[in-house]
Protein backbone atom coordinates (compact mmCIF):
# COMPACT_ATOMS: atom_id res chain seq x y z
CA UNK A 1 0.00 0.00 0.00
CA UNK A 2 1.25 3.48 -0.93
CA UNK A 3 1.74 5.97 1.91
CA UNK A 4 2.38 9.69 1.40
CA UNK A 5 3.70 12.48 3.61
CA UNK A 6 2.29 16.00 3.53
CA UNK A 7 5.15 18.44 2.96
CA UNK A 8 3.21 21.17 4.76
CA UNK A 9 2.32 19.49 8.07
CA UNK A 10 4.31 16.22 7.85
CA UNK A 11 1.30 13.97 8.44
CA UNK A 12 1.48 10.44 7.01
CA UNK A 13 -1.46 9.65 4.80
CA UNK A 14 -2.76 6.61 3.01
CA UNK A 15 -3.80 7.22 -0.56
CA UNK A 16 -7.50 7.11 0.32
CA UNK A 17 -6.99 9.73 3.06
CA UNK A 18 -5.27 12.30 0.87
CA UNK A 19 -8.43 13.91 -0.48
CA UNK A 20 -9.89 14.62 2.97
CA UNK A 21 -6.53 15.88 4.24
CA UNK A 22 -6.20 18.37 1.36
CA UNK A 23 -9.54 19.92 2.41
CA UNK A 24 -8.27 20.41 5.98
CA UNK A 25 -4.63 21.35 5.31
CA UNK A 26 -4.77 24.44 3.05
CA UNK A 27 -0.98 24.54 2.65
CA UNK A 28 -0.77 20.99 1.26
CA UNK A 29 0.42 21.29 -2.32
CA UNK A 30 3.07 18.57 -2.51
CA UNK A 31 2.94 14.99 -1.30
CA UNK A 32 6.01 12.79 -0.93
CA UNK A 33 5.99 9.00 -1.11
CA UNK A 34 7.50 7.48 2.00
CA UNK A 35 8.99 4.48 0.10
CA UNK A 36 10.47 6.07 -3.02
CA UNK A 37 10.73 9.71 -1.74
CA UNK A 38 9.25 11.11 -4.93
CA UNK A 39 7.27 14.36 -4.84
CA UNK A 40 3.80 14.59 -6.40
CA UNK A 41 2.17 17.97 -7.14
CA UNK A 42 -1.57 18.44 -7.15
CA UNK A 43 -3.44 15.31 -8.25
CA UNK A 44 -0.35 13.51 -9.64
CA UNK A 45 -0.40 11.23 -6.60
CA UNK A 46 -3.44 9.43 -8.07
CA UNK A 47 -1.24 7.76 -10.77
CA UNK A 48 1.17 6.48 -8.12
CA UNK A 49 -0.53 3.13 -7.58
CA UNK A 50 2.33 0.98 -6.34
CA UNK A 51 5.75 1.77 -5.01
CA UNK A 52 8.95 -0.12 -4.36
CA UNK A 53 9.10 -2.65 -1.55
CA UNK A 54 11.43 -2.55 1.44
CA UNK A 55 13.60 -5.26 -0.12
CA UNK A 56 14.10 -3.07 -3.18
CA UNK A 57 14.73 0.01 -1.11
CA UNK A 58 17.20 -1.49 1.37
CA UNK A 59 18.46 -4.45 -0.66
CA UNK A 60 21.74 -4.78 -2.56
CA UNK A 61 22.38 -3.54 -6.08
CA UNK A 62 22.01 -7.04 -7.50
CA UNK A 63 18.57 -7.51 -5.99
CA UNK A 64 16.05 -8.76 -8.56
CA UNK A 65 12.36 -8.15 -8.12
CA UNK A 66 10.17 -11.24 -8.35
CA UNK A 67 7.16 -10.43 -10.50
CA UNK A 68 3.88 -11.25 -8.79
CA UNK A 69 1.20 -12.05 -11.34
CA UNK A 70 -1.52 -11.01 -8.91
CA UNK A 71 0.07 -7.57 -8.43
CA UNK A 72 0.39 -7.11 -12.19
CA UNK A 73 -3.30 -7.92 -12.74
CA UNK A 74 -4.29 -5.59 -9.87
CA UNK A 75 -2.31 -2.69 -11.35
CA UNK A 76 -3.90 -3.28 -14.75
CA UNK A 77 -7.34 -3.32 -13.08
CA UNK A 78 -6.69 0.05 -11.38
CA UNK A 79 -5.39 1.55 -14.63
CA UNK A 80 -8.57 0.45 -16.42
CA UNK A 81 -10.71 2.14 -13.76
CA UNK A 82 -8.73 5.35 -14.22
CA UNK A 83 -9.10 5.12 -17.99
CA UNK A 84 -12.87 4.56 -17.64
CA UNK A 85 -13.09 7.63 -15.44
CA UNK A 86 -11.63 9.75 -18.27
CA UNK A 87 -14.30 8.78 -20.81
CA UNK A 88 -16.41 11.78 -21.90
CA UNK A 89 -19.84 10.12 -21.65
CA UNK A 90 -19.48 9.32 -17.93
CA UNK A 91 -21.99 11.10 -15.68
CA UNK A 92 -20.56 13.50 -13.07
CA UNK A 93 -21.92 11.44 -10.16
CA UNK A 94 -20.35 8.26 -11.54
CA UNK A 95 -17.10 10.11 -12.25
CA UNK A 96 -16.92 11.20 -8.62
CA UNK A 97 -17.42 7.61 -7.44
CA UNK A 98 -14.75 6.33 -9.87
CA UNK A 99 -12.32 8.94 -8.52
CA UNK A 100 -12.85 7.60 -5.03
CA UNK A 101 -12.44 3.99 -6.26
CA UNK A 102 -9.21 4.77 -8.13
CA UNK A 103 -7.71 6.20 -4.92
CA UNK A 104 -7.46 2.66 -3.50
CA UNK A 105 -5.07 -0.01 -4.65
CA UNK A 106 -6.96 -2.98 -3.18
CA UNK A 107 -10.09 -2.78 -5.35
CA UNK A 108 -11.51 -6.31 -5.90
CA UNK A 109 -11.77 -7.65 -9.46
CA UNK A 110 -14.80 -9.88 -8.85
CA UNK A 111 -18.31 -8.39 -8.89
CA UNK A 112 -19.60 -9.71 -5.55
CA UNK A 113 -16.44 -8.70 -3.69
CA UNK A 114 -16.38 -5.38 -5.56
CA UNK A 115 -19.91 -4.49 -4.42
CA UNK A 116 -19.19 -5.51 -0.80
CA UNK A 117 -16.00 -3.47 -0.85
CA UNK A 118 -17.86 -0.35 -2.06
CA UNK A 119 -20.49 -0.78 0.65
CA UNK A 120 -17.87 -1.09 3.40
CA UNK A 121 -15.19 1.38 2.22
CA UNK A 122 -17.14 4.00 0.24
CA UNK A 123 -20.48 3.59 2.06
CA UNK A 124 -22.32 3.27 -1.25
CA UNK A 125 -25.32 0.95 -0.91
CA UNK A 126 -27.51 1.93 -3.88
CA UNK A 127 -27.93 -1.22 -6.08
CA UNK A 128 -28.43 0.90 -9.18
CA UNK A 129 -25.26 2.92 -8.58
CA UNK A 130 -23.28 -0.20 -7.70
CA UNK A 131 -24.39 -1.88 -10.93
CA UNK A 132 -23.50 1.16 -13.07
CA UNK A 133 -20.04 1.49 -11.52
CA UNK A 134 -19.35 -2.21 -12.01
CA UNK A 135 -20.50 -2.14 -15.65
CA UNK A 136 -18.18 0.80 -16.41
CA UNK A 137 -15.20 -0.88 -14.75
CA UNK A 138 -15.82 -4.33 -16.27
CA UNK A 139 -16.50 -2.85 -19.74
CA UNK A 140 -13.23 -0.93 -19.61
CA UNK A 141 -11.43 -4.11 -18.53
CA UNK A 142 -12.95 -6.18 -21.37
CA UNK A 143 -12.24 -3.54 -24.01
CA UNK A 144 -8.61 -3.24 -22.91
CA UNK A 145 -8.20 -7.02 -22.93
CA UNK A 146 -9.79 -7.20 -26.41
CA UNK A 147 -7.46 -4.52 -27.73
CA UNK A 148 -4.49 -6.38 -26.30
CA UNK A 149 -5.70 -9.66 -27.85
CA UNK A 150 -6.26 -7.94 -31.20
CA UNK A 151 -2.75 -6.50 -31.09
CA UNK A 152 -1.44 -9.91 -30.15
CA UNK A 153 -3.44 -11.56 -32.96
CA UNK A 154 -2.20 -8.92 -35.41
CA UNK A 155 1.37 -9.46 -34.33
CA UNK A 156 0.89 -13.22 -34.42
CA UNK A 157 -0.69 -12.95 -37.87
CA UNK A 158 2.14 -10.77 -39.15
CA UNK A 159 4.67 -13.12 -37.61
CA UNK A 160 2.84 -16.13 -39.10
CA UNK A 161 2.82 -14.53 -42.54
CA UNK A 162 6.52 -13.77 -42.19
CA UNK A 163 7.20 -17.34 -41.13
CA UNK A 164 5.20 -18.63 -44.11
CA UNK A 165 7.17 -16.37 -46.47
CA UNK A 166 10.42 -17.59 -44.92
CA UNK A 167 9.26 -21.21 -45.27
CA UNK A 168 8.36 -20.65 -48.93
CA UNK A 169 11.78 -19.09 -49.54
CA UNK A 170 13.48 -22.00 -47.77
CA UNK A 171 11.47 -24.54 -49.78
CA UNK A 172 12.24 -22.72 -53.02
CA UNK A 173 15.93 -22.57 -52.14
CA UNK A 174 15.97 -26.26 -51.16
CA UNK A 175 14.10 -27.18 -54.37
CA UNK A 176 16.59 -25.23 -56.45
CA UNK A 177 19.52 -26.85 -54.66
CA UNK A 178 17.90 -30.26 -55.06
CA UNK A 179 17.36 -29.68 -58.78
CA UNK A 180 20.98 -28.62 -59.20
CA UNK A 181 22.17 -31.66 -57.27
CA UNK A 182 19.86 -33.92 -59.29
CA UNK A 183 21.14 -32.45 -62.53
CA UNK A 184 24.73 -32.80 -61.39
CA UNK A 185 24.07 -36.34 -60.19
CA UNK A 186 22.43 -37.10 -63.54
CA UNK A 187 25.53 -35.85 -65.35
CA UNK A 188 27.77 -37.87 -63.05
CA UNK A 189 25.58 -40.95 -63.55
CA UNK A 190 25.72 -40.53 -67.32
CA UNK A 191 29.51 -40.18 -67.16
CA UNK A 192 29.77 -43.28 -65.01
CA UNK A 193 27.49 -45.15 -67.42
CA UNK A 194 29.65 -44.17 -70.39
CA UNK A 195 32.85 -45.15 -68.56
CA UNK A 196 31.33 -48.50 -67.62
CA UNK A 197 30.22 -49.08 -71.22
CA UNK A 198 33.71 -48.27 -72.54
CA UNK A 199 35.27 -50.55 -69.93
CA UNK A 200 32.95 -53.40 -70.90
CA UNK A 201 33.71 -52.85 -74.60
CA UNK A 202 37.43 -52.91 -73.87
CA UNK A 203 37.06 -56.08 -71.83
CA UNK A 204 34.99 -57.66 -74.60
CA UNK A 205 37.56 -56.71 -77.23
CA UNK A 206 40.33 -58.08 -75.02
CA UNK A 207 38.39 -61.33 -74.56
CA UNK A 208 37.79 -61.59 -78.30
CA UNK A 209 41.46 -61.04 -79.04
CA UNK A 210 42.41 -63.57 -76.39
CA UNK A 211 39.93 -66.09 -77.82
CA UNK A 212 41.28 -65.55 -81.32
CA UNK A 213 44.84 -66.10 -80.11
CA UNK A 214 43.76 -69.21 -78.23
CA UNK A 215 41.98 -70.59 -81.29
CA UNK A 216 45.00 -69.80 -83.43
CA UNK A 217 47.29 -71.67 -81.04
CA UNK A 218 44.89 -74.59 -80.89
CA UNK A 219 44.67 -74.69 -84.68
CA UNK A 220 48.46 -74.66 -84.96
CA UNK A 221 48.72 -77.44 -82.39
CA UNK A 222 45.97 -79.35 -84.19
CA UNK A 223 47.76 -79.06 -87.53
CA UNK A 224 51.08 -80.16 -86.04
CA UNK A 225 49.69 -83.09 -84.00
CA UNK A 226 48.80 -86.25 -86.02
CA UNK A 227 46.86 -87.65 -83.10
CA UNK A 228 44.16 -84.95 -83.54
CA UNK A 229 43.36 -86.19 -87.01
CA UNK A 230 42.68 -89.72 -85.84
CA UNK A 231 46.37 -90.72 -85.48
CA UNK A 232 47.44 -92.31 -82.24
CA UNK A 233 50.97 -92.52 -80.79
CA UNK A 234 53.13 -95.36 -82.00
CA UNK A 235 53.36 -96.76 -78.49
CA UNK A 236 49.62 -97.47 -78.47
CA UNK A 237 47.98 -100.43 -80.15
CA UNK A 238 46.17 -100.04 -83.41
CA UNK A 239 42.41 -99.31 -83.20
CA UNK A 240 41.62 -101.71 -86.04
CA UNK A 241 42.92 -104.63 -87.93
CA UNK A 242 44.53 -104.60 -91.35
CA UNK A 243 41.74 -102.37 -92.67
CA UNK A 244 43.45 -99.23 -91.15
CA UNK A 245 42.66 -96.62 -88.48
CA UNK A 246 39.25 -95.15 -87.70
CA UNK A 247 38.75 -91.77 -89.42
CA UNK A 248 37.09 -89.58 -86.79
CA UNK A 249 37.07 -86.40 -88.90
CA UNK A 250 35.68 -88.13 -92.00
CA UNK A 251 32.99 -89.95 -90.02
CA UNK A 252 31.83 -86.74 -88.30
CA UNK A 253 31.73 -84.90 -91.65
CA UNK A 254 29.76 -87.72 -93.25
CA UNK A 255 27.17 -87.68 -90.45
CA UNK A 256 26.85 -83.85 -90.56
CA UNK A 257 26.41 -83.80 -94.36
CA UNK A 258 23.30 -85.93 -93.96
CA UNK A 259 22.03 -83.71 -91.09
CA UNK A 260 19.61 -80.77 -91.52
CA UNK A 261 20.90 -77.25 -92.29
CA UNK A 262 20.81 -76.21 -88.63
CA UNK A 263 23.09 -79.15 -87.76
CA UNK A 264 22.67 -82.05 -85.45
CA UNK A 265 22.43 -82.31 -81.69
CA UNK A 266 25.73 -83.14 -79.99
CA UNK A 267 24.20 -86.21 -78.32
CA UNK A 268 22.86 -87.60 -81.59
CA UNK A 269 26.13 -86.87 -83.38
CA UNK A 270 28.13 -88.56 -80.62
CA UNK A 271 25.80 -91.59 -80.67
CA UNK A 272 26.16 -92.09 -84.45
CA UNK A 273 29.92 -91.51 -84.48
CA UNK A 274 30.56 -93.89 -81.60
CA UNK A 275 28.31 -96.49 -83.19
CA UNK A 276 30.43 -96.20 -86.35
CA UNK A 277 33.58 -96.48 -84.22
CA UNK A 278 32.39 -99.63 -82.44
CA UNK A 279 31.34 -101.14 -85.78
CA UNK A 280 34.75 -100.35 -87.25
CA UNK A 281 36.93 -101.60 -84.38
CA UNK A 282 34.87 -104.60 -83.36
CA UNK A 283 36.54 -106.65 -80.68
CA UNK A 284 39.86 -104.81 -81.08
CA UNK A 285 38.64 -101.72 -79.17
CA UNK A 286 40.88 -101.11 -76.15
CA UNK A 287 39.59 -97.65 -75.09
CA UNK A 288 37.14 -96.97 -72.26
CA UNK A 289 33.93 -95.04 -72.77
CA UNK A 290 35.36 -91.97 -70.95
CA UNK A 291 38.38 -91.91 -73.24
CA UNK A 292 36.19 -92.19 -76.32
CA UNK A 293 33.93 -89.34 -75.13
CA UNK A 294 36.96 -87.14 -74.42
CA UNK A 295 38.43 -87.94 -77.84
CA UNK A 296 35.12 -87.18 -79.54
CA UNK A 297 34.81 -83.83 -77.76
CA UNK A 298 38.33 -82.85 -78.81
CA UNK A 299 37.57 -83.74 -82.42
CA UNK A 300 34.52 -81.47 -82.65
CA UNK A 301 35.90 -78.63 -80.48
CA UNK A 302 39.40 -78.33 -81.98
CA UNK A 303 38.45 -78.57 -85.63
CA UNK A 304 37.50 -75.19 -87.16
CA UNK A 305 35.33 -76.92 -89.77
CA UNK A 306 32.87 -77.91 -87.07
CA UNK A 307 30.78 -75.08 -85.61
CA UNK A 308 29.06 -75.57 -82.27
CA UNK A 309 26.03 -73.41 -81.47
CA UNK A 310 24.68 -74.14 -78.02
CA UNK A 311 24.02 -77.93 -78.09
CA UNK A 312 24.07 -78.40 -81.89
CA UNK A 313 26.94 -79.03 -84.36
CA UNK A 314 27.03 -78.22 -88.05
CA UNK A 315 29.65 -77.98 -90.80
CA UNK A 316 31.38 -74.64 -91.25
CA UNK A 317 30.98 -73.26 -94.78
Amino acid sequence: MVVFTCNACGESLKKAQVEKHVMKCRSCQVLSCIDCSKDFWGDDYRNHIKCISEDQKYGSKDFQVKVNKGDVKQQQWIQRIQQAMEQPHIEPSLRSVLQKVSAYDNVPRKRAKFENWMKNCLKICSPCLLEKVWEICSTAAHSTASERENRSDTNDGAETNKNKRDERKDKKSKRKTSDENTEQNGENTEKQRRRKRRREENEQNTDEKSNKKQKRREQEAYDESPSLEGEEPASQESESSSAGKFNWKGTIKAVLRDAPEDGLAVKKLRKKVLAAYYSFTGDSNYRSEEELLSLFNRKINNNPKFKILKDRVRLQN
